[in-house]
């Protein structure tokens, strides 16, 4: 398998605004505004580091590795623990990647996984958590202003009051 084969199997989605890059960038490394769990340190700074953190589920430590203004920023995975596949550490070494880009009279935002691949056993699952959240809540943040960091959670909340109303 060549090179080029491989990246076109990992994880990417892209959606389409009406706000500028620059307006997509900022909302991009305003992480706590769009991705739900416990960060810390600093999302916004060039070889900064920041751990994310959600109950004892997932833990992973970023590295910034570009930040261009207007047009990308990449996280480099430092570390990682997925309490819901065999391989805990899959994520380590893997690139998290922002791509922004002007389209007509759009903004395209290009998220990018690389190094999660449909052979990982943590595929479905994060693929389907990262378009939530890419797609869904720092969609929403750069439309709107508002993210939905806390969405899942939110619905589990309300999933479990329904269900003592009706008992």
């Amino acid at each position: 398998m060549n090179g080029d084969s491989k990246k076109n199997q990992e994880f990417t989605t892209t959606f389409s605004v009406d706000q500028t890059p620059q307006e997509a960038f900022e909302a991009i490394i305003n992480v706590r505004g769009w991705w739900s769990g416990e960060i810390e340190g600093p999302t916004d700074e060039l070889s900064g580091e920041f751990t994310y953190r959600y109950e004892d589920v997932h833990y992973s430590t970023q590295k910034v590795t570009e930040l261009v203004p207007g047009k990308r920023v990449v996280w480099q995975v430092l570390d990682s623990y997925l309490a819901f596949v065999e391989d805990k550490r899959e994520w380590n070494g893997s690139r998290l990647i922002f791509d922004i880009a002007r389209k007509g009279d759009k903004t395209e935002v290009r998220f990018t996984h690389a190094g999660l691949l449909p052979a990982h056993e943590c595929y479905g699952v994060c693929s389907s958590a990262w378009s939530s959240y890419i797609r869904g809540s720092l969609r929403s943040l750069i439309a709107t202003g508002k993210g939905q960091p806390n969405a899942k959670e939110n619905t589990r909340e309300q999933s479990k009051r329904s269900a003592s109303t009706r008992a």
